[in-house]
């Protein structure tokens, strides 16, 4: 079944729904060049941070579009084939034969020029997302939500993480980018076990400094920061692609970037803002074995308030549940804890569950708790006090169903997880995201 999808013709990507055109850029900086909290164990050869950026272009932006599979694609169509079940020794010989995959595209334009921000948005600037990426996944994976929302007027960043959680990453090396150096996918048993626990510990740890930093440089091409952007490794994005993001990223006010994720995309986020938001709560002083503390001075501890729009989908809850996140477990999001004035009527979070995890009694249960206002609480549930998270779910839709993977290999998860019209599926998630970035006041 595996080699019958990667073999057949797949449809290509919807066409996105906004009135904006879409623009891409990939970005490479080296960590030496950005303010760092204290590097984790295990990222000692993570030299650089990776994100690719979907934006709103100008009607005249015209050009090449990129190609869903990251360069070298042989080799990521080899670790896609292991990540999807094949052996070593078929996924070495399938990634020589062309197919499909080689040719398929993404409808964003490479490096188009940004279209300026209508005068109703907020300070002239766009609104800004991050969107973190679950297992298996990277800066491409979920390229029709990225870019769908890019073309409603939303700038997203795609990190691809280093954790060994994307099927290869290739890390360039500062001193000769020439030489990439591949990090392949760590496969990990879902057991729960504390040595499996401080597997995914390790993961987060990472995941958790790579978000600090890529906000650093977030900032920085905002600020038009010639030296970072010089840096900039990947070649084929000239700094002039970087240098228009200046003075044009809602960034800057504190509570204004919208942070979302998929799977263990999801987990990361409530972690990280967690981790930030609580980082002097009395709780944590005693604590020493935190997965992440923020510098005093770094910019995100000022732009994580509790008014952060947050977007969880299908969010993966175990890595949340080990002893080293335990502290942070108990306490609620950011949002429940600002007052109402400050937080509005609404609430900040938005949950979008595939059916197989809505059905996934257990899990679900974990999933209300981490929403939910008191995560302590016998039951959880509304108090009042606080308005409920939006939680949906959509039916017959797969875990896989709102990355790309659906789409690309429509067949496979139809008859792996029972999941039906993909595209569909990620259409109402859009819609989802589109009208709760509304409700908060986004202008989309």
């Amino acid at each position: 079944s595996l080699l019958s999808s990667l073999f057949n013709p797949v449809p290509g990507f919807p066409e996105y729904t906004g009135p904006y055109k879409v623009g891409t850029v990939d970005v490479e900086i080296p960590i030496s060049e950005l303010p760092t909290s204290q590097q984790p164990e295990g990222a000692a050869d993570v030299h650089t941070v990776l994100f690719r950026i979907f934006y709103p272009a100008t009607p005249e932006a015209h050009g090449k579009n990129i190609t869903w599979l990251p360069a070298p694609q042989r080799l990521h169509i080899e670790a896609y084939a292991q990540f999807l079940g094949l052996g070593s020794k078929a996924a070495s010989v399938l990634s020589f034969l062309p197919r499909h995959l080689h040719w398929t595209t993404i409808p964003a334009i490479k490096n188009a020029a940004l279209l300026s921000p209508p005068a109703e948005l907020s300070n002239s600037r766009w609104p800004t997302m991050i969107f973190s990426h679950g297992l298996g996944g990277n800066r491409n994976a979920y390229s029709h939500l990225a870019g769908s929302l890019a073309s409603h007027g939303v700038v997203v960043i795609c990190p691809e993480h280093r954790d060994q959680s994307a099927a290869l990453t290739l890390i360039r090396d500062p001193q000769n980018p020439q030489n990439a150096n591949p990090l392949p996918y760590l496969r990990i048993p879902h057991n729960q076990t504390p040595e499996i626990w401080a597997q995914r510990d390790s993961q987060l740890r990472i995941r958790l400094w790579e978000l600090d930093l890529i906000f650093e440089a977030i900032l920085a091409i905002d600020r038009n920061d010639n030296k970072i952007i010089a840096s900039n490794l990947n070649t084929s994005t000239p700094a002039s692609a970087l240098s228009a993001f200046s003075n044009k990223l809602d960034i800057l006010d504190p509570g204004k970037v919208i942070f979302a994720g998929h799977s263990f995309g999801s987990s990361t986020m409530v972690q990280f803002l967690k981790s930030v938001f609580y980082s002097s709560h009395p709780s944590l002083e005693s604590f020493k074995d935190r997965l992440f503390t923020p510098r005093p001075s770094s910019a995100i501890t000022s732009q994580i308030n509790g008014t952060n729009p947050t977007i969880l989908l299908d969010m993966w809850c175990f890595p949340l549940l080990s002893a080293a996140s335990d502290r942070l477990y108990h306490l609620p999001l950011p949002c429940y804890s600002v007052p109402q004035q400050q937080r509005g009527e609404t609430s900040k979070i938005l949950a979008v569950e595939s059916d197989q995890f809505f059905k996934w009694g257990t899990h679900l249960h974990r999933t209300a708790r981490i929403l939910s206002a008191d995560p302590t609480a016998e039951v959880v549930g509304g108090n009042g006090e606080h308005p409920a998270p939006y939680l949906f779910y959509v039916e017959k839709s797969a875990h896989l169903s709102q990355s790309d993977f659906a789409v690309l290999f429509p067949w496979l998860t139809k008859k792996a997880f029972g999941s039906e019209t993909p595209e569909v599926v990620l259409s109402l998630n859009v819609r989802a995201v589109v009208q709760f970035l509304r409700g908060e006041g986004v202008v989309v």
